[in-house]
C-alpha cells in the first residue's frame, strides 16, 4: 500500500508546526479551482472500503481530498484490511466488504466525523478500539449518543463515560433503532454506512431536533452511488435501508468543497478585486453553498457561470439574521463578513458549533473581542457587529480548530497591521492549501516554527 494521504498533505512547504502571521492586503485577484470536498471524500473511502473487492473490483475515487481528515479515513481503512493506491489525486481501494478486520485499534486523529463512521462499521467486527492522540478534541467530544444506538442493536461497547478510548464488539443485529439527531447527524450517517451489509438493515428512528440536514443527505447521495437503496422520509426523521445490499461502484468522483470555499468567498468579498472559483456545482447538497445566497444578501457582487463563481470584492456589506443550522461549517467564515457589515448580524440555532474541535461559539467571541469587535453569544446563537476597521497587531488564538484559523486569517488580511495567529498548523485538518490558494491571489503571509503540536 502506497502511504496514506498525510504525506501529501503535509508537502506544502511549511513547518510541520507553525503560527501565520497574516499581512493585510490591499485586494485579491485571480482563479482557482477549489479543494475536493472534505465530506465527500470521507464518505466516499469508507463505501469504497465497504465493496467487497472479491466481487466488486477496486474502486478508484477520484480527485480525493489532501487534508488530514482524508488521511485519517485512508490510515484507519488500511488498518482495518483494505489496499490502497494513491494515483494522482486519485485513491484505487480494495475493499474488505462486510468484513474488516477484528481486533484492531484504530486511531482517527482529530477526525471526528470519520470516528464516528467507523464506530458504526464496527459493528460489523469482533471488536475495534478507537484511540485518539487529540485528546483535549477529539477525546472531549460525545459519541454516547451512537454508542447507545449500537448497543440496543447488541454491540458490546466500552468507553470513557461516551468518550474515546471506546471498545465497540459486533456483530450487531438489524432492525428498528432510535438515534438521537440532537448533537450531531453523524450518528445517524454511521449507521447508515452500517445497515446494507447487515442481513435484515436498519429503520432508523432520529429522535430530537435533528441537526445538520444536509449531511444526512450527503450520505444518502453516497449510499446511491454505491448501489444501496435507501429510502427517507422528507424530514429526515426516518431513514430505511435494507440488508444484504452489497457495495457496488467502479468509479465515483469527488465534488468540490463549499465548507472551505466559503472562506475563499468572504476573503473575495470583503476586500477590492476579483476572485473567480471554479469546481463548484450548482446542484450540490452540501449544506454551505447556501453561504453564495448570503453573502449576495448581505451585498457582495457574486455572479455564477456553470460551476464557477466570480465575487467582485469591496462592496458595502450589510448584517444578516440567519438560521445558521444548515450551514454550520460555514458560520466562521461568514463571520468575517459578518464583522464588516453594518449592523449586527445574529447566526441562530447553531448550538452543535459548541461540539467541535473548540467552541466555536465561546471561542469566537473571545478571539474577536480581542480585536475590538462587538459580539455576543447565547446556548444557540452568536452574534457580530461590523466594523469599519480592525486594528490588528496583535496574537490570536487558532484553538486547533481549522474552521477557526479561516475566520481569523480573512480578519487578518483587512486589519491595519498584521495578526498572528497561534497553531495555524491545524488549518491542514480540512484545507491544507488555504494559505497557498490566497497567496496565489496576492494575500502575504509569513510562517513561524513552532515546537508545539
Amino acid at each position: 500500500m502506497t502511504a496514506p494521504l498525510l504525506p501529501r498533505a503535509h508537502a506544502d512547504g511549511m513547518p510541520d508546526t507553525f503560527d501565520v502571521l497574516v499581512h493585510p492586503a490591499s485586494e485579491l485577484r485571480g482563479t482557482l479551482s477549489a479543494q475536493p470536498s472534505k465530506n465527500y471524500t470521507t464518505r466516499y473511502l469508507l463505501a469504497a472500503a465497504l465493496t467487497d473487492s472479491a466481487t466488486n473490483g477496486p474502486v478508484r475515487v477520484i480527485g480525493v481530498a489532501t487534508s488530514e481528515d482524508a488521511a485519517a479515513m485512508l490510515r484507519c481503512l488500511a488498518d482495518w484490511g483494505a489496499a490502497i493506491e494513491l494515483v494522482g489525486d486519485d485513491a484505487v481501494i480494495r475493499g474488505f466488504g462486510a468484513h474488516p478486520k477484528a481486533g484492531v485499534t484504530l486511531n482517527p486523529g482529530n477526525a471526528g466525523a470519520v470516528a464516528r463512521f467507523l464506530m458504526g462499521a464496527a459493528g460489523l467486527t469482533s471488536q475495534t478500539t478507537f484511540v485518539t492522540d487529540y485528546p483535549d478534541s477529539l477525546g472531549k467530544r460525545p459519541q454516547g449518543d451512537l454508542l447507545e444506538a449500537l448497543t440496543r442493536l447488541g454491540a458490546g461497547v466500552s468507553s470513557d463515560a461516551g468518550k474515546l478510548p471506546i471498545t465497540i464488539s459486533g456483530p450487531v443485529r438489524g432492525g428498528m433503532v432510535e438515534v438521537s439527531a440532537e448533537r450531531s447527524s453523524q450518528y445517524a450517517s454511521a449507521l447508515m454506512f452500517l445497515a446494507p451489509l447487515l442481513p435484515s438493515g436498519l429503520d432508523l428512528k432520529l429522535t430530537g431536533d435533528i441537526k445538520s440536514r444536509a449531511p444526512l443527505r450527503q450520505t444518502l447521495d453516497t449510499l446511491a452511488a454505491y448501489g444501496i437503496q435507501a429510502s427517507a422520509s422528507p424530514d429526515l426523521s426516518r431513514i430505511r435501508i435494507a440488508g444484504n445490499q452489497p457495495y457496488r461502484a467502479e468509479r465515483v468522483m469527488v465534488p468540490g468543497d463549499y465548507p472551505g470555499s466559503a472562506a475563499i468567498l468572504v476573503a473575495a468579498a470583503i476586500l477590492p478585486g476579483e476572485v473567480r472559483l471554479s469546481n463548484l456545482r450548482e446542484q450540490d447538497l452540501q449544506g454551505e453553498k447556501e453561504a453564495v445566497a448570503v453573502l449576495r444578501e448581505m451585498g457582495a457582487d457574486i455572479e455564477r457561470s456553470g460551476d464557477t463563481l466570480t465575487v467582485r470584492g469591496g462592496q458595502p456589506l450589510n448584517a444578516v439574521i440567519r438560521d445558521g443550522d444548515g450551514f454550520t461549517d460555514a458560520v466562521q467564515a461568514l463571520s468575517a463578513a459578518a464583522a464588516f457589515a453594518g449592523g449586527t448580524t445574529t447566526w441562530e440555532n447553531v448550538f452543535t458549533l459548541r461540539l467541535k474541535e473548540c467552541d466555536r461559539i465561546s471561542d469566537t467571541c473571545r478571539e474577536l473581542e480581542k480585536l475590538g469587535l462587538s459580539v455576543s453569544e447565547t446556548e444557540n446563537s452568536l452574534s457580530v457587529s461590523g466594523a469599519a476597521s480592525l486594528a490588528g497587531g496583535i496574537t490570536v488564538n487558532g484553538h486547533g480548530d481549522h474552521r477557526m484559523i479561516m475566520l481569523l486569517t480573512l480578519l487578518g488580511l483587512r486589519a491595519e497591521k498584521p495578526l498572528r495567529i497561534t497553531g495555524a498548523h491545524h488549518i491542514r485538518k480540512s484545507y491544507p492549501q488555504f494559505f497557498r490558494h490566497l497567496e496565489e491571489l496576492g494575500a502575504k503571509f509569513e510562517y513561524l516554527k513552532t515546537d508545539t503540536k
